[in-house]
């Protein structure tokens, strides 16, 4: 659905205030209509035709999911997150989504871009082909426009005790934990996790099981059961929680957690290695 206007031919005299971008907000807020997208006129050049999701809870009129268009102007090197801070800044000041470090490390601008789970700060518009459509985090409850609630993302990412913790400490206190290079090796990958959410979001068991632990939490998990570090008794600990219905035996090996990853995280393989883990820590011999 688009809502572009082309510009107001009256111009407002030298006397009148020059409308601001909070006015334009304000007034959007009091409206029933969906907000109105201009189309920029600043470049003759080449734009990018953004097709992105809108939703207000809060606004009479703006409760009805929609598309809005923008015409950004582009620039070489441009990516996904670029466009959207630059169609707020200059079209739409109520547009709203999450951003922080632009660097692929903060995890919090997960969206979904033609269909496909990507970070907006990795993803370059010119690796995409024609309208960029714009949307959620599928799987997750939408609060407005691009921003979903993470708190259960969040609940499932503590859930497993995603620290470090071990009952075998040496017993000289001044005594480092050293860990052996191989060891290291084997976590290295998992440890790269941004919690952006993009691997629960692409999983269909987990949207159709809250209590299912996910990826991202499954591979948290990981990272410390795999820590020689931590000791037996730890160890174990770790497989209580995680070697039950809701854990890693609810994973079907879809690998769309796998193909989704922004940080190429071989999420699958780490959950198939903690199933052989769970198999050989619950055989007994006598």
């Amino acid at each position: 659905m688009s809502t572009q206007l082309s510009e107001d031919a009256d111009q407002e005299s030298e006397t009148e205030r020059t409308e601001t971008p909070g006015d334009r907000r304000r007034a959007a807020k009091g409206g029933n209509e969906p907000s109105k997208v201009q189309e920029s006129t600043e470049t003759d050049g080449e734009t990018v035709r953004l097709k992105v999701f809108r939703y207000d809870p809060e606004v009479e009129g703006k409760m009805e999911p929609r598309f809005d268009e923008f015409h950004v102007p582009y620039e070489k090197g441009m990516t996904v997150l670029d466009a959207l801070i630059y169609a707020r800044d200059h079209f739409d000041t109520t547009l709203t989504f999450r951003h922080s470090c632009r660097q692929a490390i903060c995890g919090s601008d997960a969206l979904f871009i033609n269909g496909t789970q990507r970070l907006g700060c990795q993803t370059q518009i010119s690796d995409l082909k024609g309208t960029v459509r714009v949307e959620p985090l599928p799987h997750a409850e939408v609060v407005k426009d691009l921003v979903v609630d993470m708190e259960h993302f969040y609940d499932q990412m503590h859930s497993v005790e995603p620290y470090f913790q071990t009952s075998e400490k040496p017993s000289d206190e001044l005594e480092e934990q050293r860990q052996s290079r191989e060891n290291r090796e084997k976590i290295k990958m998992s440890t790269r996790c941004i919690w952006c959410g993009a691997c629960m979001s692409s999983c269909n068991i987990a949207a159709g099981d809250n209590q299912y632990l996910g990826p991202a939490a499954l591979n948290k998990a990981f990272r410390f059961a795999m820590d020689d570090r931590e000791g037996e008794e730890m160890h174990q600990h770790r497989y209580d929680i995680l070697d039950q219905e809701h854990g890693v035996w609810r994973c079907q090996t879809q690998f769309s957690c796998t193909n989704v990853c922004p940080k190429d995280i071989p999420l699958t393989e780490h959950i198939q290695e903690l199933k052989r883990s769970a198999v050989k820590n619950n055989l007994k011999f006598w």
